[in-house]
């Protein structure tokens, strides 16, 4: 990061003060605690209650990250899981070490909106972000800049994705109804798919043949990219569509939507009709009615969800178990991701501002 963008730190970030131990009661944890609690019992203050093995290089088992000055809507890791981006709306970026005293080493700042989305180039050089500016940009990493503003969506921009490999190609889903088809290196789309209702969750498929959305009509649809129309679609959500995640083995999609319910479909070529896999509640969506969002582990066996009553949702993929009800944040949780990395990590982002980076048990 260019040192031109590189902004002063708030108090919170300066010397020893960037680790915050969140002092949490043993319950706070499901199953294995990840948390050392350092509150005295009785007389004996300070005294050590509970010990456990840390499952992480974190530098505490807990780290909150602030900085922004508006909610953060969006969170995500690099692809080698050392660093985090969040975007928010007070229009800004901002970039954090994950180890260490995770320094906000970087502000990006151009949109004339919320930050709503973001996505990260598979090689980590470049960050891509959708605003409710009605653009998506592109912004070189090392530089701080940005390099390109993508224009044509009439709307508020809310979901982007970007193609896991093959060319790299952003899709995006906009209030104004339609799905964005980019290449990054083009200010202008390549295309477009016109829906009905304004599109609130997009994904792409691994092989990048088919598209996802999910919209305020609660249904998700499965394009055929060639064709560039609806192949089928999948209903079972009572409420608005927020996030579509693909797993990482390509063969389900996760779902999340204003019903307060997280899904899995089976998305594989030959699926049965009806391509509902399982169903996974405790993550009430709340009133405030932001797109919450839900995401996969590295290996597919667990799934996270932010959550309308402030903590972070974490379930086993093929039993729906609910493995940990995580508190801590001071409102909504919106966005929740697992590190890319072997460790047990996991980062959310909340409408209190603040980020929370925590590890899980084993």
């Amino acid at each position: 990061m260019a040192s031109s963008i590189k902004r002063q730190a708030s108090d919170s970030f300066s010397g020893n003060q960037a680790l915050v131990k969140r002092q949490k009661s043993s319950n706070d944890l499901r199953n294995d605690s990840a948390l050392v609690v350092g509150r005295g019992v009785g007389n004996q203050s300070g005294s050590l209650i509970q010990s456990v093995t840390r499952t992480s290089g974190l530098q505490a088992p807990i780290m909150e990250l602030t900085g922004h000055s508006g909610e953060v809507f969006t969170t995500r890791f690099d692809p080698s899981g050392a660093h985090i981006a969040s975007g928010s709306m007070d229009r800004s970026i901002m970039l954090w070490n994950t180890y260490g005293q995770c320094e906000n080493y970087g502000m990006m700042t151009g949109h004339k909106g919320a930050v709503l989305d973001l996505q990260w180039s598979r090689d980590s050089n470049f960050i891509f972000s959708a605003s409710a500016d009605m653009t998506i940009a592109s912004w070189d990493l090392e530089t701080g800049l940005r390099i390109r503003k993508h224009q044509g969506h009439e709307d508020v921009v809310n979901c982007i994705d970007l193609a896991r490999r093959g060319q790299e190609l952003l899709i995006s889903g906009s209030d104004d109804g339609t799905i964005g088809i980019w290449d990054p290196r083009q200010k202008s789309a390549v295309d477009y798919l016109e829906t009905t209702y304004p599109v609130t969750a997009v994904a792409l498929a691994e092989a990048g043949n088919e598209l996802y959305s999910g919209g305020v009509d609660n249904k998700i649809q499965v394009w055929d990219a060639r064709k560039m129309q609806v192949s089928y679609t999948m209903n079972g959500h009572n409420d608005i569509v927020t996030s579509l995640e693909v797993s990482p083995d390509g063969q389900s999609l996760l779902s999340n939507s204003m019903d307060s319910t997280v899904k899995t479909w089976d998305i594989r070529p030959f699926a049965p009709a009806d391509r509902s896999i399982r169903t996974y509640d405790g993550a009430p969506a709340g009133f405030e009615k932001n797109l919450l969002r839900a995401s996969w582990s590295p290996r597919g066996d667990k799934i996270c969800a932010g959550s309308g009553d402030r903590t972070v949702v974490v379930w086993e993929t093929r039993t729906a178990k609910l493995l940990y009800k995580l508190p801590g944040h001071k409102g909504t949780v919106n966005d929740v991701r697992f590190s890319p990395s072997e460790e047990p990590i996991i980062v959310s982002g909340s409408t209190d501002r603040s980020l929370l980076l925590g590890e899980l048990g084993r």
